[in-house]
């Protein structure tokens, strides 16, 4: 089933160089700072290097090759979309912890380098865990449906202190954490005195640390919205981790282009919310005979069709739904003035 061991590390040796030469084309750590031309010119490079891996699929794939590049799109749609909204609350994050712009890029460095780790973790074992229990597939979709709806309802307005983050609240017992920025540092050394008149050296953590503990830990929230929601169009791993990693890799570029116009996209949660329900529905229509026989147990004759949805016409009712959202809230905020 799938690529053999050697595609899995040539592509985790890519992503390492890939994150590398990121870091270097967005200039010197700590004294640069990225403006939205060169962000657009680096989203651009980002979704051409995606779209070239997808040409790769379609032409060096062992099995279905163009129904698995198709798979890869859609996934990489789905991931890309989803993330569009995480990038609006690191925005947020980013004006409350007080991170200066020219700062900004190493912390979403280093946040999209532990996203990775992490989401391949969570793939692996979302994979693995479906290859042994399809049901779990149903609970994947209900979740979706779960999180759709949520979209429509949530408001940003009544965000929590991200200084609560429990991650960040139970860091603080363990390690000291100094309220004064230093810079690119994460972490500083300090000379203090001991009550007997001693001087010692501490070591620091810095709020630029704190920041980035809250984006990973906030990643970690959003990765289980996304992740089933690209099992929804894919079952193999290495198109889920794949489509996945390279909406990832591209996202520090795409939150600098995003950030200039982030006021323009009051639609887009509204968008994520319909595409989430969408896929939610994709993958319970797949889940009859699991759903039937739930109906079987509470006497219900259901009788429920399996529909698979074409992965070609759920990668356009995406792509649709999210230009649909961003067109009208563009539209509405140039009539608003804004």
């Amino acid at each position: 089933m799938g690529m053999p061991i050697w595609a899995w590390i040539v592509f985790y040796v890519l992503v390492f160089v890939m994150l590398i030469a990121d870091l270097k084309m967005f200039g010197k750590k700590g004294q640069h700072e990225v403006d939205v031309k060169e962000a657009l010119q680096m989203t651009a490079v980002w979704i051409g290097v995606s779209l070239v891996f997808c040409l790769g699929i379609y032409l060096f794939y062992p099995v279905e090759s163009h129904e698995k590049a198709m798979e890869f799109l859609a996934g990489y749609l789905i991931e890309k979309s989803l993330s569009m909204d995480n990038l609006f609350v690191f925005l947020m994050l980013f004006s409350f912890f007080g991170v200066e712009r020219k700062y900004q890029h190493e912390v979403l460095f280093w946040g999209i380098f532990g996203a990775l780790v992490l989401r391949s973790i969570f793939i692996f074992a979302g994979a693995a865990m479906v290859e042994r229990f399809e049901w779990i597939l149903g609970l994947f979709g209900l979740f979706l449906l779960y999180t759709g709806a949520k979209m429509f309802t949530h408001d940003e307005e009544q965000q929590g202190d991200p200084g609560n983050n429990f991650i960040v609240r139970g860091f603080k017992k363990f390690f000291p954490v100094t309220d004064k920025m230093h810079g690119e540092k994460f972490f500083v050394t300090e000379e203090i005195k001991t009550k007997s008149g001693k001087s010692v050296l501490r070591r620091l953590a810095t709020p630029l640390f704190i920041t980035l503990l809250v984006i990973e830990t906030t990643d970690v929230a959003f990765a289980v919205d996304s992740i089933p929601a690209v099992f929804s169009v894919s079952r193999d791993p290495f198109i889920v981790l794949t489509s996945n990693i390279f909406a990832i890799l591209g996202l520090r570029a795409l939150y600098f282009a995003l950030a200039a116009v982030a006021k323009y996209f009051s639609y887009l949660k509204y968008g994520l919310g319909i595409i989430l329900t969408f896929v939610g529905v994709k993958m319970l229509l797949t889940m009859n005979e699991y759903i039937n026989q739930m109906g079987k147990w509470v006497g219900l004759d259901l009788n429920m069709p399996h529909v698979e949805i074409p992965t070609l016409l759920s990668l356009a009712i995406i792509f649709g739904v999210l230009v649909l959202s961003m067109g009208l809230s563009v539209v509405v905020s140039r009539r608003k003035g804004n």
